[in-house]
């Protein structure tokens, strides 16, 4: 080995950043290493749109960053974050020109719903976010930390006892839709957790649709879904700056392509060009599963039972994306809709669950959901008054069978990206008549686009690989895991693979660094005892 460290960070996404910045905090010596020539992974931004105008490359809206123990424990203030938010965090204009709208605090959420849909959708509402008040902060932390969460799952289950903890359970295993069934008597409230639900590969109809859409909103609804100020790439920032602060040290352009594992544990790194870098203590792969198993990892130092396991990994959904620079505000039908920062886009539950059916049986939908960001209404440093820079996505079937509105294939040549961000742009101007004269320059990310900026996005996939219940827990990324260890001594999967999934939380970083120290310490133990 050329080159040594306590640990090896194998990639500089988020999940990365938040272990290596762990470890550096108990004193040891980390080394990220990471392929792209800039630090982040899938939290950027640029100004390849528009020179005035700063767009989030990859993900932009950051509830989970704001509400994870794993980040607010690292004080990232003190390195240069600042948090902005929209007037309200979400809206979602409906086919009939009404508009049900998530802000910030029950009581203007609940208010605004029971004036639009009825007294039914403000006081089902109000049962839900009490609820939500009684399980708060031990689900946040149960889901975030490694399964099965023990302390905080003890601690959620002594604040609910036993007969409402039964209760509380069922609600987590409906569907969105059932829920809304159950909670509301029109639609209003019930778009609003379905459109959350669908930021993940949940069917409106599917379990746990429900449990998801309704903590996004809550989580909205209690810390908003703000954005750092300047771009999302002042997160990757301030991580960076703390990093460096406590010693740590990041290398772009730096490769990894494979893991050298002798006797059963992982000893090291070697790169693109030949270097090879020590780990004295831990490698943690900031990496998806199937990029570490069989990838940086020859299958001879892994058991058979695991490639067989691993054939089975879902992918989520792939995504098309497009950024927009602006010359004025969306000028939105619905007229809530110009103070979300995030604007859901689909004209009723049933074209959100055709919508869904269609990208998961192969076909490009007729009419697509999308997912908007008004980024200048949300921090107002993203571009020059009066302008708006913006985006929408939508997600794609991972291999086209058939296009519902044209004759696109899924090949995503030129032709076919252009032709499909046009679409998307169509659906948004039958919302906000006008919009498309306001387009002074627009990027286009398609699935291999995405990958081809970020190779963790595979197929364009957001989250690490899918978030349905088969792939949850103890089941991801296969069955047996639920947690950032692997077969391989002191080697620890960092990713959105690992449990509990995608999102800008630190979560699967930090369960591998605290996975690695607890190791490290047992290590230390029995050799001591000897």
């Amino acid at each position: 080995m050329t080159d040594e460290a306590d640990a090896v960070v194998i990639g500089a996404g988020p999940n990365g950043l938040v272990a290596a910045n762990i470890l550096a905090d108990r004193g040891w010596r980390v080394e990220v290493l990471e392929a792209r020539e800039a630090p982040g992974g899938a939290v950027h931004s640029d100004r390849e749109v528009h020179p005035d105008f700063v767009s989030d490359t990859f993900s932009s809206f950051h509830p989970l960053a704001i509400a994870s123990p794993a980040i607010a424990a690292l004080n990232l203030h003190e390195f240069g974050l600042r948090w902005s938010h929209a007037p309200s965090v979400l809206a979602h204009p409906l086919a009939d020109g009404r508009c049900a709208v998530l802000r910030r605090g029950v009581d203007a959420t609940a208010t605004g719903l029971a004036a639009d849909f009825g007294t039914d959708d403000g006081a089902g509402w109000r049962r839900l976010s009490a609820l939500w008040d009684r399980v708060d902060p031990h689900l946040v932390n149960a889901l975030l930390t490694p399964f099965p969460p023990i302390r905080s799952g003890m601690a959620l289950a002594a604040r609910l006892g036993p007969a409402d903890g039964l209760r509380f359970a069922r609600m987590m295993a409906l569907s969105v839709r059932r829920l809304g069934e159950e909670e509301f008597s029109d639609v209003g409230a019930t778009m609003l957790l379905a459109g959350c639900a669908l930021h993940a590969d949940l069917l409106p109809e599917a379990a746990p649709s429900a449990a998801y859409g309704w903590l996004l909103a809550m989580l909205g609804q209690q810390y908003g879904w703000p954005v750092p100020v300047g771009g999302a790439g002042t997160l990757t920032d301030a991580l960076v700056r703390r990093l460096t602060a406590k010693g740590g040290n990041v290398r772009c352009g730096t490769r990894v392509t494979s893991v050298v594992v002798r006797g059963g544990a992982a000893l090291g790194v070697r790169t693109a060009d030949g270097a090879a870098v020590r780990a004295r203590r831990a490698v943690l792969a900031d990496v998806p599963a199937p990029a570490l198993y069989g990838g940086l990892v020859s299958w001879d130092d892994l058991p058979t039972r695991l490639r067989e396991d691993l054939r089975r990994f879902a992918w989520d959904p792939g995504t098309f994306k497009v950024d927009w620079a602006l010359n004025g505000p969306i000028p939105w039908t619905a007229d809530a809709a110009s103070e979300a920062g995030t604007v859901h886009l689909s004209g009723d539950l049933a074209e959100l669950s055709d919508y869904a059916v269609q990208v998961a049986s192969g076909r490009l939908p007729a009419r697509a959901f999308l997912l908007l960001g008004q980024m200048t209404t949300t921090d107002p440093t993203r571009s020059p008054a009066g302008t708006e820079s913006a985006w929408a996505y939508t997600h794609v079937p991972r291999h086209v069978t058939e296009d519902l509105d044209g004759r696109l294939t899924g090949r995503w040549d030129l032709a076919e990206t252009e032709a499909y961000a046009d679409r998307l742009e169509a659906r948004v101007e039958s919302f906000a008549p006008g919009f498309r004269a306001r387009i002074t320059a627009r990027r286009i990310m398609s699935p291999l686009a995405l990958e081809a900026a970020n190779e963790s996005l595979v197929g364009g996939a957001l989250n690490g690989g899918s978030a349905a219940l088969h792939q949850q827990l103890v089941f991801r990324p296969v069955p047996g895991t639920g947690g950032s260890r692997t077969p391989v001594r002191r080697l620890y999967l960092a990713s959105a693979s690992a449990h509990p999934g995608g999102g800008v939380h630190g979560a699967c970083g930090a369960n591998a660094a605290r996975a690695a120290l607890r190791a490290d310490r047992l290590a230390i133990t029995r050799v001591i005892g000897c």
